[in-house]
């Protein structure tokens, strides 16, 4: 293609780049808002060392996409995110988490319009760029899904265990509270991924 014998991007992907490194940085944004509501909770939910992470990494990864704009000599033109979250209050952690997921899938969107860009145009150099990128938010979003399904079992086991309990069942359930705490879920075994250098 002309545009990579010129050592230039096509236009198609220059407006992709500016789209997913202006994400990258309201992504960035809604986590650290997450980690600073929940550090001053004792009982701050397992995940919040994963807002904590990720505040970091997505503000590195727009410094990464918008070096590579760089490289190619384009412009950078980041747009303004219009929808803004709610940064006054993240809720419970299963509210906190879905409003992750949300953010973590509308930025796969974005990096699989980049790659269908990228691809359309023959952008070699930016479909290996991008690999890293695409491999880290599938474990992310793995991640969360983890945590939200751990979170919604919590809630159920917790909400069992408040019920009260028939008159016929008494015996039988005096019996088993010794064994119910025994019942409820674990805490998740899944490792927070680890971004990629």
């Amino acid at each position: 293609m002309a545009s990579q014998a010129k050592g230039l991007l096509s236009e198609e992907c220059r407006d992709a780049l500016n789209q997913v490194a202006s994400y990258e940085l309201h992504v960035s944004d809604a986590y650290l808002s997450m980690a600073c509501y929940y550090i001053e909770d004792p009982e701050a939910p397992t995940f919040h060392t994963f807002f904590q992470d990720q505040a970091d990494v997505k503000r590195e990864h727009a410094k990464q996409f918008i070096k590579y704009l760089r490289k190619y000599k384009c412009k950078i033109c980041l747009p303004v995110i219009k929808q803004r979250p709610d940064i006054d209050n993240w809720g419970t952690g299963k509210q906190a988490l879905l409003s992750a997921l949300q953010l973590e899938n509308e930025l796969n969107k974005l990096l699989q319009d980049l790659k269908a860009s990228a691809s359309r145009n023959r952008e070699t150099n930016l479909l290996r760029f991008m690999k890293k990128f695409l491999d880290e938010q599938t474990r992310n979003i793995s991640y969360l899904e983890y945590q939200l399904n751990y979170q919604k079992e919590l809630e159920m086991s917790t909400q069992s265990e408040g019920q009260p309990e028939n008159a016929a069942g008494t015996s039988a359930a005096a019996g088993q509270e010794t064994e119910s705490a025994g019942n409820s879920p674990s805490p998740p075994a899944q490792k927070v991924p680890k971004s990629a250098p």
